[in-house]
């Protein structure tokens, strides 16, 4: 791989991880037809995770240096006896929802390795579905009454189905942040709030996937060159920044459905060549 082709999948990592359209299944796609797919693309495609995952602390650092602050006041509470889950502030709120909506990813964890097949194999019929589903949750909550709630008025029950959503995306093209938002503004959740709390949430999914995939990273050895992997996470991460700010003005201005046009488009392109590629014997190729 060179370093123009690392930088290339870095932007694509960077806008389709925050945009609702799912940076594995663009990924993907794009290791499919350029013959890159297999372990190695996958240890690539978690480098440039962190890459995105730098854009939203750097995005949110104010946010997030309260939530870790909330967190040891939670601590201290929990061991003076004072802590209480009802009379709680909407920081205080966030921190116990964060924790309920990351439960569910434990279950997918456990046919983590089912799914990643997918994307190691040379087909993308899987993919082309499941942008169709992606397309369909982003239809359904443009057009779904605009919700007020926030952190202090999320129920575990919504939590946890928001959770199931997220986990739902570690199929290829089922995209992450697509899901939570989605789903969370079908449960009446703001705009503003589920933009927050999905970038947000991404932040103990992406770092639960790389501790997962340590033993594999280490297995596997040096793949590319420092160079490759610098150039990948410096891409990743400034592509990502300037998406989840394009992302936060589209869902408050109700420009959502955008997404949906394009996903269900993909999802019928990837499908039928997907399609042609098992009937016909062949790997169409860039």
């Amino acid at each position: 791989m060179t370093v123009t082709d690392a930088i290339l999948q870095g932007i694509i990592q960077g806008l389709t991880e925050f945009l609702p359209i799912s940076s594995d299944g663009h990924l993907s796609i794009y290791q499919h037809f350029t013959g890159n797919y297999g372990e190695s693309a996958l240890i690539f495609t978690l480098m440039l995770h962190l890459g995105t995952l730098i854009a939203v602390f750097i995005t949110y650092r104010e946010t997030i240096w309260e939530l870790i602050g909330e967190g040891f006041s939670i601590i201290y509470d929990l061991f003076h006896r004072r802590l209480s889950i009802t009379r709680v502030t909407q920081t205080r709120a966030m921190v116990y929802m964060l924790i309920v909506t990351t439960l569910p990813l434990v279950g997918f964890v456990l046919i983590k390795d089912f799914i990643t097949s997918f994307s190691e194999d040379s087909d993308i019929i899987v993919e082309g579905l499941c942008f169709l589903f992606t397309a369909l949750m982003l239809f359904l909550s443009s057009k779904c009454v605009k919700g007020r709630k926030g952190a202090k008025e999320m129920s575990i029950k919504d939590a946890l189905i928001i959770g199931i959503f997220q986990g739902t995306a570690i199929m290829p093209g089922i995209s992450r942040s697509g899901s939570t938002i989605s789903s969370g503004l079908l449960l009446g959740y703001s705009k503003d709030f589920m933009v927050t709390f999905s970038f947000i949430l991404s932040i103990p999914a992406i770092l639960g996937a790389c501790v997962l995939d340590i033993p594999e990273i280490l297995a596997a050895g040096m793949v590319y060159s420092w160079p490759v992997i610098i150039a990948g996470l410096v891409s990743s991460a400034i592509v990502g920044f300037l998406a989840i700010r394009l992302i936060r003005y589209l869902v408050i201005n109700d420009k959502f459905i955008v997404f949906s046009y394009y996903t269900l488009a993909l999802g019928l392109v990837v499908l039928l060549l997907g399609i042609a590629e098992k009937v016909m014997g062949i790997t169409f190729m860039i």
